[in-house]
């Protein structure tokens, strides 16, 4: 299925792009002036320089790299992070360094990965009393290890 996302770039910047062709993600790149120091335990937001047109119906999902967390603990930190289709301002990605280290984002370097999904609204609708279940109310690991 082609889905086209127009996508508005300032000069220099890296159009997403999938590595492989069985990626879901296509990595998005770091667009800095000048490289960005994430102290540990701190977070930074990192622009992109890109803008999106998404089609009304689907949205683009901001994931972590695998490999950014597990070489370095740096992750997104409000993963899966939401790009609406009526958004157009720049996509940044907030990083967090929940490493030992700190960790220096320089310009280009890929920093996250984007998935386009499809978006279903829901209906919601005030209710007096829910349907009994089996599981209930039970949560946060009440079926144990």
């Amino acid at each position: 299925m082609q889905i086209e996302i127009k996508t508005k770039c300032e000069d220099g910047v890296n159009l997403p792009e999938y590595k492989t062709k069985g990626a879901a993600g296509a990595d998005v790149c770091a667009f800095l002036k000048e490289p960005v120091v994430i102290q540990k335990g701190m977070s930074a937001m990192i622009p992109t320089g890109l803008f999106f047109e998404i089609p009304e119906g689907f949205e683009i999902q901001v994931r972590p790299r695998s490999g950014l967390a597990a070489k370095n603990g740096v992750t997104v930190l409000n993963t899966p992070g939401t790009i609406d289709s009526d958004y157009r301002g720049e996509l940044k990605i907030i990083l967090i360094n929940l490493g030992q280290e700190d960790f220096t984002v320089n310009n280009g370097e890929r920093i996250a990965q984007i998935i386009v999904a499809p978006v279903t609204q829901g209906v919601f609708v005030p209710a007096v009393e829910l349907n009994e279940t089996e599981r209930g109310s039970g949560g946060f690991g009440h079926t144990g290890l």
